[in-house]
């Protein structure tokens, strides 16, 4: 008798500690973001071609909630939390010359008053401006049946004194554009002007190609929007090319007597936002909002680029400004889980608070799977690159990934990236047909033997590519195995199983050696050197030109070198760097200035 109330004990821990749905509200979130992203409309493709994707997002804080539109997703998304989000169903542009309806690529979203309008990218003078002053419930009205002016990658942006303006400009030869309109009719006021051009020439960052080589293209720059902070106009674009590694948001600032939201801008040295290492790459052409509590934060594009070159993603950053107004955004760990607006106790937000300090515990570790499709090998489920996956055979029920995390150690959160393998070749969209769900289970066990069900999804009737599971309570466990009983479309794949908490082993040693060799001929590029940590599996390098303000970082996993491309050539840079491994995180290295 006492043997079967301990197991039915043990049996209660374990449903107690299972995964939010049981009650708990999350308190964190991890990028990519969970959405439901629409599938491909890209036409004449394969089965194995076909894929999801969405970019170029948009969010505004309006009336309390957060409205989140992206380019071909036949509707947008609304949340109170920035965790649950909502799609709305709906196609935004109208072509009077057809009577048809489309969908919108590369929104521009603004706020006039107590109305948000929205606007899809066109250089056609055919398009409509919509209004809504309940976007909740899907309540739209055309504001303007023809936008004659047009623009591609459209920004509004509503001035403290009322005034309405219009960004917009996607080109490696032309310009971003501004020009104030009438925010009744939506008649420009005067001409439009040139506020801002691309300077690869002097900023690195800027060049085109995976490796910022300019191989065979000038650098492309779009994606404008514009925010206000303390009476200075902070311009952001979006930067070399969406495909790459590098893609990032610069900003440059309207200060002075002549600072204005047409003129005067200043490039800060740096991009605004930039991730160049780690699982999720990218972040450009985006937008920055501010919480219920004033805290700014900052949505853009992740690449993947692997099924074509606009395979993309959508990724939420911490931002803000310091006591010098100079913007910043966090990207370090930008892939880890962080804590959402409500959970954010210190405020305002400053530069490295949200990080949870939940490392990933299965890096590279030992994979088991149920079957393998081709090359699709068991090791691209961990081994941190969202651009490779595993892939069952099939999508049947049964399929299953099993992480071993080499030891006891505690679980807080995990995170099921699904990949798409051939998907179905009619599955444009949204699936209509009430089978755009995921389902599975996972296991739990000490010794690869005896096995708890620690999160079970298998009624689960929600679209989760990104699914992302806080545990309610922390759970000491060993091995992982995702079980799966209902994938939507194609065959059951996997880019990241990755598992978040922290190891029982000590945190890695600090690095020792660090060296930034930058060229004599182009001070623009680097070479960063520094002594491998024998208990560390990657390492964070920040940089900045103020020894005070590193605001920018990338990550680099399994090695100890990298060649930087990303400086201001007229500027001096200061570094440091830092280990990780699933324990924690090291002490920095002595920041050092690099001339």
């Amino acid at each position: 008798m006492y043997r079967k109330i301990i197991s039915i004990i043990k049996i209660m821990v374990v449903w107690l500690t299972a995964f939010s749905s049981s009650g708990q509200a999350p308190s964190t979130y991890c990028n990519p973001v969970n959405i439901d992203y629409g599938y491909t409309p890209i036409p004449g493709m394969t089965s194995s071609g076909k894929h999801r994707a969405t970019a170029d997002p948009v969010i505004v804080n309006y009336k309390g909630d957060f409205y989140l539109f992206s380019t071909n997703q036949w509707g947008y998304w609304w949340s109170n939390d920035m965790y649950n989000w909502h799609f709305k169903s709906r196609k935004f542009l109208r072509s009077w010359n057809t009577g048809t309806y489309d969908d919108l690529c590369a929104p521009g979203v603004g706020i006039i008053g107590d109305t948000m309008i929205v606007f899809g990218s066109t250089y056609t003078r055919t398009f409509s401006i919509w209004m809504s002053t309940n976007p909740k419930e899907n309540d739209w009205k055309v504001l303007v049946d023809s936008f004659d002016i047009g623009g591609w990658d459209p920004a509004f942006f509503t001035d403290d004194d009322g005034k309405f303006y219009m960004y917009n400009g996607s080109s490696n030869v032309y310009p971003l554009y501004g020009i104030e309109l009438n925010r009744k009719t939506m008649q420009p006021i005067g001409t439009r002007k040139e506020i801002h051009l691309l300077k690869p020439w002097r900023y690195g960052w800027q060049r085109f190609g995976e490796h910022l080589d300019n191989t065979f293209l000038d650098p492309f720059m779009e994606g404008a929007w514009m925010t206000k902070h303390n009476g200075l106009y902070y311009l952001q674009y979006g930067a070399p090319g969406t495909e790459f590694s590098g893609y990032a948001d610069g900003v440059a600032v309207a200060d002075g007597p002549l600072g204005t939201p047409l003129g005067n801008f200043q490039d800060q040295s740096d991009p605004l936002s930039l991730k160049m290492g780690g699982y999720a790459k990218g972040a450009g052409h985006g937008s920055t909002f501010q919480d219920n509590n004033g805290n700014w934060w900052h949505v853009s594009t992740i690449r993947i680029s692997v099924k074509n070159n606009f395979e993309r993603r959508i990724g939420i950053w911490p931002a803000g400004f310091d006591q010098d107004d100079v913007m910043w955004c966090n990207t370090a760990f930008g892939d880890y889980p962080h804590k959402l607006p409500y959970a954010i106790e210190d405020q305002p937000l400053n530069y490295g608070d949200g990080f949870t300090g939940w490392m990933l515990l299965n890096y590279n570790k030992p994979i088991q799977v149920s079957s393998t499709l081709g090359g699709f090998h068991a090791n691209n489920a961990n081994n941190e690159d969202i651009k490779t996956y595993w892939s069952a055979k099939t999508g049947d029920k049964g399929e299953w990934i099993m992480t071993d995390l080499g030891d006891i150690s505690t679980v807080n959160a995990i995170q099921i990236n699904y990949a798409d393998q051939d998907v179905a070749d009619d599955h444009l969209g949204k699936i209509n047909d009430g089978a755009q769900y995921h389902q599975y289970i996972i296991y739990a066990s000490g010794n690869g033997k005896k096995w708890h069900v620690l999160v079970d999804k298998s009624k689960n009737k929600t679209d989760v590519p990104h699914d992302y599971i806080e545990l309610d309570q922390p759970y000491q466990t060993r091995y992982l195995k995702l079980e799966n009983i209902h994938m939507p479309t194609g065959k059951f794949a996997i880019s990241g199983l990755r598992v978040f908490g922290k190891g029982q082993g000590k945190k890695p040693d600090t690095v020792e050696s660090f060296i930034v060799l930058r060229t004599e001929k182009d001070k623009r590029s680097a070479w960063i050197k520094w002594n491998p940590v024998n208990n560390a599996y990657a390492y964070n390098i920040y940089y900045g030109t103020d020894p005070n303000r590193l605001y920018t970082c990338f990550m680099v996993y399994d090695d100890n070198e990298y060649w930087f491309k990303s400086m201001d050539s007229r500027k001096t840079y200061y570094f440091t760097i830092e280990s990780v491994n699933e324990n924690g995180v090291s002490e920095k290295y002595k920041t050092i200035e690099v001339k």
